[in-house]
C-alpha cells in the first residue's frame, strides 16, 4: 500500500506552507507583545506574497496550513493564496495546543474551525496538519469521523505515506496497535521544517543557523529520497515568517531550483498526493 505517481515521474514534494501569522507566537509561545506579533504581520504582509510570487513563477501549487485566526485577520491574503491555486488546509484556530484536551473540549474546537474555514475558503478542507504537530489519543478518531482524507503531523515514517493505526498504550506491557486508519498520512519530519533551525526565539529556541547548512541537510533528505524511495514523498514545511526572510528565502529558492533540475520530479499539494494511495 503507497502512492503510485504517474509515469515518468520519482518524487512527490510538497512544499507545505503553515501559515500560523500571529498564531503560533500566542498558541505555542505565550506570548502577545506588539514586537512578536509585529512578526505575525510580517508574515502576512511582505513574506506570504514573496512566496505567492515565488510559487508563482515556477508554476508550484503548495499546501497553506492555516489557523482560522490567520483567516480572520488577514482575509485578503486567503483570496491571494486560493487565487493563486493553491490548497489550503486546517491547522487549528489559533495553533493552540491540543495534546492535553479531553475528547468533547477537542471535538468542539474541530468543528468551530471547520466552521470558519468553510467560510473563509468555500468549502471544507480536506486535510489537517495539527499545531505543533501533536495529536491526543482522540485526533485521529476525530478525523476521521468528520471525513478528513489526509492528515501531516505524524512521524512513522520520513519519505512514504502510509495509513496510521490508533496506539493503545501500557505501563507494564507492550503498547499495541489497533487497525490501521481510512486517513492517509503524509508524514513531517522537524529536520525538514525551517522554524526550528532558522527562527530566533529569545530564551526559547536559538535559531539562526547557517543557511549552508540547512541547504545542505534539505537536499540531502530530497536527495536520499530520490535515489533510494521508489515513489518517494518529500514534505517540507516552511512558515512565511522565517523563510521569507531575505536570506532564508534565497536559500530556498535555491533548493527549488536544484529539485527542478532533476528528472521526475513532481510538486503537488498534499491532497494531489493523497489522491495518488493506492491499496
Amino acid at each position: 500500500m503507497a502512492i503510485k505517481l504517474r509515469s515518468g515521474t520519482r518524487i512527490a514534494v510538497n512544499l507545505g506552507v503553515d501559515f500560523d501569522a500571529h498564531t503560533v507566537w500566542e498558541g505555542s509561545f505565550g506570548v502577545s507583545s506588539p514586537a512578536y506579533l509585529s512578526r505575525g504581520e510580517f508574515c502576512a504582509e511582505v513574506a506570504a506574497p514573496r512566496l505567492l510570487d515565488l510559487f508563482q513563477k515556477n508554476d508550484i501549487r503548495t499546501t497553506w496550513c492555516t489557523p482560522t485566526h490567520t483567516m480572520e485577520t488577514f482575509p485578503n491574503s486567503i483570496d491571494k493564496i486560493l487565487g493563486g491555486g493553491h490548497e489550503i488546509a486546517a491547522h487549528g484556530c489559533r495553533h493552540e495546543k491540543i495534546g492535553g484536551l479531553d475528547e468533547d473540549a477537542e471535538r468542539e474546537l474541530l468543528e468551530k474551525q471547520l466552521d470558519l474555514h468553510t467560510r473563509y475558503v468555500g468549502h471544507r478542507p480536506r486535510g489537517y496538519r495539527s499545531p505543533s504537530w501533536d495529536f491526543s489519543p482522540h485526533t485521529l478518531s476525530l478525523l476521521e469521523e468528520y471525513g478528513f482524507d489526509w492528515d501531516s503531523s505524524l512521524m512513522g515514517r520520513d519519505f512514504e505515506a502510509y495509513r496510521p493505526r490508533p496506539m493503545h498504550r501500557s505501563e507494564d506491557g507492550p503498547h499495541v496497535f489497533g487497525e490501521p486508519s481510512p486517513i492517509i498520512e503524509i508524514p513531517v519530519s522537524w529536520y525538514l521544517d525551517d522554524f526550528p533551525a532558522l527562527e530566533h526565539v529569545s530564551r526559547i529556541n536559538p535559531g539562526l543557523a547557517s543557511t549552508d547548512v540547512i541547504y545542505q541537510r534539505w537536499k540531502d533528505h530530497f536527495d536520499f529520497a530520490y535515489e533510494e524511495i521508489p515513489n518517494a514523498v518529500f514534505a517540507l514545511t516552511v512558515h512565511p515568517q522565517t523563510i521569507g526572510r531575505a536570506s532564508n528565502f534565497l536559500m530556498f529558492r535555491r533548493l527549488i531550483d536544484y529539485m527542478k533540475s532533476k528528472d521526475g520530479v513532481a510538486f503537488m499539494t498534499l491532497s494531489e498526493i493523497c489522491d495518488a494511495w493506492q491499496d
